[in-house]
């Protein structure tokens, strides 16, 4: 019981930590990277649908995205979705093709990021201590429902903290980078 308890919840952090990653993924350096267009959705015959799935996205060198739409008519639809994301980018129709220049980033905009990058993390922080408090809330109802030991209950929550301070940490290290990432000019 216990440990599928602590498969859980570990299964729970991971899921917590992944969500994380893709959402420092979405904090724009300076530098282009594909992976910034793939939360945008488009207006496809009245289905919203992901720009990755209507096009083809490329990087033409380090400061420029191409998106190659595989249908003319999506065009203007995707150049739209773009400019009215919450990415702050100008994209550019050039013949069949839209180019999209990443701008260079001021020291302001880059503290503004590092801000919003520490909030992120302080929020997967916080998903990792509720998904500790359930767990040992778990614990401690199979310990009043008599189906565990104390003995076992206390050493169960010692390896969810256990799990709890190693995400944390990897937490803390992801913001580490996302920070050094921001701020290298």
């Amino acid at each position: 019981m216990i440990a599928d308890i602590k498969k859980s919840t570990e299964q729970k952090m991971q899921k917590s930590l992944e969500a994380l990653k893709l959402d420092l993924g979405k904090v724009r350096t300076g530098r282009a990277h594909t992976g910034l267009l793939d939360h945008i959705t488009v207006d496809y015959y009245g289905a919203p649908t992901l720009i990755n799935q209507l096009a083809n996205v490329n990087l033409a060198d380090a400061r420029t995205i191409t998106v190659a739409p595989w249908e003319k008519k999506m065009l203007s639809a995707i150049e739209k979705a773009i400019r009215n994301s919450d990415l702050g980018l100008n994209p550019v129709t050039v013949g069949e093709m839209i180019r999209i220049p990443m701008p260079p980033l001021t020291e302001e905009r880059r503290r503004d990021l590092t801000k919003i990058v520490k909030h992120e993390a302080e929020t997967a922080r916080i998903a990792m201590r509720n998904v500790r408090r359930d767990a040992n809330a778990h614990l401690k109802e199979l310990l009043k429902e008599k189906k565990i030991a104390e003995d076992d209950e206390r050493r169960g929550q010692d390896e969810i903290q256990k799990l709890t301070d190693r995400h944390i940490a990897e937490i803390d290290k992801l913001l580490q980078t996302k920070e050094a990432e921001l701020m290298a000019i």
